[in-house]
C-alpha cells in the first residue's frame, strides 16, 4: 500500500490570505490587526511609526503564533506609498487589504491652508485610490480576496461642515461601490465600513476633542461590528446604524432616480422660464 504525499499546493489553499493593513499604528487599523491576527491571518503592518508597530508585532506574534512583517511609511509620500503599492501587486500572498490609514483637518475651510487640505487628499483619496489599483487585478485575476474601505458616516452628511474631510470619505464610498459592481463578479469582495465618531487619535491629531462629543464608539466594539458586516460580505457597513432599512431606503431612492438621468432634452421645470 502506497501513500500519497502531501501535495504542496493543498497545503497552500489552506493558508488563510495575509492581510495589509494601512494606518495599522493605532486605533482601528492596529484593532484590525488584533482581529486578524486572532482569525489566524498573517498581516503586513503600514504606517508611518515603524518603531509602534514593531512593538505590536512583537505581541502578536507571541500571543498569536501568526507572521507579522511591519512596513514603515507616509502614504503622502510618493516613494514610499510606490514601495507599498509594490508590495501588493507582488506578494501573491496578500489576499485582503485594508485601507485604513486617513487624517482629518480642524476647522472650517476658508481657515485649512491649501497645502493641508493637499496632504489630506493624498492621504485620504489618493493612497487609497493607489493601493487598491495595485491590489485588484491581482485578485480579480486570482478570482479571489477582498478590499476594506474604511470611509465614513460624515461623507454623506455635508451638513457637518467637515467639507473636504467629507468629501474625501464620500470619495471612498463611491470608489468602493464602484468596484464591489465590477469585481464582485470576479470573486473579489469589496466593502466599504462608514464609522460615526470613533475613539481615536485621529481627534487629537486634528486639534478637537474628543470627550467634547455626546456620542463616541470604543474602536473595537466599531471594527467587530465591521467584520460582522465583513463575514455577511455587506458592500456598505455602518456599524451605529440602528435600522438597516433607512440605508435601503436611500439606496432605493437614489436608484430610483437613475432613470431620469438619460434624457435627451433639459427636465421641464427649466425650459419653461418660471
Amino acid at each position: 500500500m502506497s501513500i500519497e504525499p502531501i501535495r504542496e499546493e493543498s497545503i497552500t489553499m489552506a493558508k488563510k490570505p495575509s492581510v495589509l493593513i494601512t494606518g495599522a499604528s493605532s486605533g482601528i487599523g492596529a484593532t484590525y490587526a488584533d482581529r486578524f491576527a486572532r482569525r489566524g491571518h498573517d498581516l503586513v503592518l503600514v504606517a508611518r511609526d515603524g518603531p509602534r508597530m514593531e512593538a505590536m508585532a512583537a505581541d502578536l506574534r507571541r500571543e498569536t503564533g501568526v507572521a507579522i512583517d511591519v512596513l514603515p511609511a507616509d502614504l503622502t509620500k510618493p516613494d514610499e506609498l510606490a514601495a507599498v503599492e509594490a508590495r501588493l501587486r507582488d506578494d501573491d500572498g496578500i489576499g485582503i487589504l485594508v485601507n485604513n490609514a486617513g487624517a482629518s483637518l480642524g476647522g472650517r475651510f476658508v481657515d485649512q491652508s491649501t497645502e493641508g487640505v493637499a496632504q489630506l487628499v493624498a492621504l485620504n483619496v489618493t493612497a487609497v485610490l493607489r493601493l487598491a489599483s495595485a491590489v485588484a487585478p491581482r485578485l480579480a485575476k486570482a478570482g479571489e480576496g477582498a478590499i476594506i474601505n474604511i470611509g465614513s458616516v460624515v461623507g454623506l452628511a455635508p451638513e457637518l461642515g467637515l467639507s473636504v474631510y467629507g468629501a474625501t470619505k464620500a470619495f471612498v464610498l463611491f470608489l468602493s461601490q464602484g468596484l464591489s459592481l465590477e469585481l464582485g463578479p470576479k470573486g473579489v469582495y469589496v466593502q466599504a465600513v462608514l464609522p460615526s465618531a470613533t475613539r481615536t487619535e485621529i481627534w487629537e491629531r486634528s486639534g478637537a476633542d474628543v470627550n467634547s462629543l455626546s456620542a463616541v464608539m470604543e474602536v473595537g466594539e466599531l471594527v467587530d461590528a465591521a467584520l460582522v458586516g465583513f463575514d455577511r460580505r455587506e458592500p456598505v457597513t455602518i456599524p451605529p446604524l440602528p435600522d438597516a432599512a433607512d440605508w435601503d431606503a436611500y439606496q432605493s431612492a437614489r436608484r430610483a432616480m437613475l432613470p431620469g438621468f438619460a434624457q435627451v432634452h433639459a427636465a421641464e421645470r427649466y425650459r419653461t422660464g418660471a
